[in-house]
């Protein structure tokens, strides 16, 4: 007999769909939107080549906020793309700039590789205000040839590094030796890495009611919802133009976009089906979850910031070199005001007393079956056209 589900739409009304019918349309990527994920061809110009890697970093939302210009002979210069910020759940660009960090660290990675040093000037035209980011390059990068440069084993992973939101093996814990990785990926740099896992049943606990309360708050706050909304890309012609954002692939969504009855202008309901579908769907997927880790500073300067952005991916790629699977958990860590209880909470249950502590980053953390990577744009999507000499 054919199962059907009704599902609620925008009005208040509902409609019958055959899931039987839509889990034939089997939900795939488009090819084209994850190329950059095969690792980028030779180039005549190798700084493009540790672009081709340095694009695939962690990025909040998957905005891909990072600009390059290649005016100057063995330069980069980084900017940060004033129309990819999310002003409602990352009021002062926090995240942002970790997410400059993670690109910072793959593009340091990449350049050892080719036996060349990265010599990176934070803020080389001064540093963004707390509160604002700004037309100010975020790094200017000088790659100078180094024979005594060394590789480094991470540059290995980074085409296998991807966000896994699934559901995780809740029976199967972390290893000692993988967490031992991380915690060794992240010791150059001033922050204190934790984690908690099945030893502390307890421990868990608090983690995963956090974690519910502040997704909750997302979802049903619509000014933040809506935000995720604008960057929501549902189905693979909508992926495959714009290459960045949160994708959707999943038949129901999709139909329900295609006939007009998935409105992405108005946050939904608290109590309709796509908030409370979505809200059971998460908390399956922590009560599955056997280890968070987590990442506090000591300041919150922008160029702490960086760095911490820097060790995350350091992070994820000494994880996935043992087969681990990582989603950042940044709800709760977010500064806009419906959070404020739970920014509270986890900063004291991570013990982040002081105000000059901040909580950088919080993750679920398991093994997993593989998951398909995000969608990357094209590297000339984030390569400034190189100016006429004299214009």
């Amino acid at each position: 007999m054919e199962r059907r589900h009704f599902i609620r739409v925008a009005g208040g009304g509902a409609i019958a769909a055959a899931s039987a019918g839509l889990a034939a349309c089997s939900p795939r990527m488009p090819a084209g939107a994850i190329e950059a994920w095969q690792g980028p061809a030779p180039q005549a110009d190798v700084r493009r080549w540790i672009l081709g890697h340095a694009i695939l970093a962690p990025h909040s939302h998957n905005l891909q906020s990072w600009l390059v210009d290649l005016e100057a002979p063995d330069e980069i210069l980084l900017r940060c793309d004033p129309t990819r910020l999310l002003p409602e759940t990352d009021p002062y660009s926090r995240q942002i700039m970790m997410s400059h960090g993670t690109f910072l660290e793959l593009l340091d990675i990449a350049a050892r590789e080719r036996g060349l040093r990265a010599g990176i000037e934070l803020f080389p035209e001064g540093v963004f205000a707390s509160d604002r980011l700004d037309a100010r390059p975020v790094a200017r990068i000088r790659l100078v040839p180094d024979p005594t440069v060394r590789k480094d084993p991470l540059f290995a992973q980074i085409l296998r590094r991807h966000t896994n939101r699934s559901a995780y093996a809740l029976q199967r814990p972390v290893s000692a030796d993988a967490w031992k990785a991380m915690a060794d990926a992240v010791k150059p740099t001033p922050l204190r890495f934790g984690f908690v896992g099945a030893d502390d049943p307890d421990g868990l606990k608090l983690h995963r009611a956090v974690a519910a309360e502040a997704w909750r708050i997302e979802l049903t706050t619509p000014r933040t919802i809506l935000e995720s909304f604008k960057v929501l890309r549902i189905g693979a012609a909508e992926v495959a133009t714009h290459r960045d954002g949160l994708v959707v692939l999943d038949p129901m969504v999709v139909l329900l976009d295609r006939v007009g009855l998935f409105d992405r202008t108005r946050a939904p309901a608290a109590d309709s089906y796509a908030t409370t579908s979505q809200l059971e769907d998460f908390n399956r997927k922590l009560d599955a979850t056997p280890a968070f880790l987590w990442m506090v500073t000591d300041g919150n300067d922008r160029a702490t910031q960086i760095d911490a952005g820097r060790a995350y991916a350091r992070v994820q790629l000494a994880a996935t070199a043992h087969g681990v699977a990582m989603q950042p958990l940044q709800q709760a860590l977010q500064e806009y005001p419906e959070q404020a209880r739970p920014h509270s909470d986890i900063r004291r249950l991570l013990q982040a007393s002081s105000p000059a502590q901040t909580v950088q980053m919080w993750a679920r953390v398991g093994y997993a079956p593989p998951v398909e990577p995000a969608p990357r744009r094209a590297l000339d999507a984030f390569v400034a056209p190189t100016r006429t000499r004299g214009s």
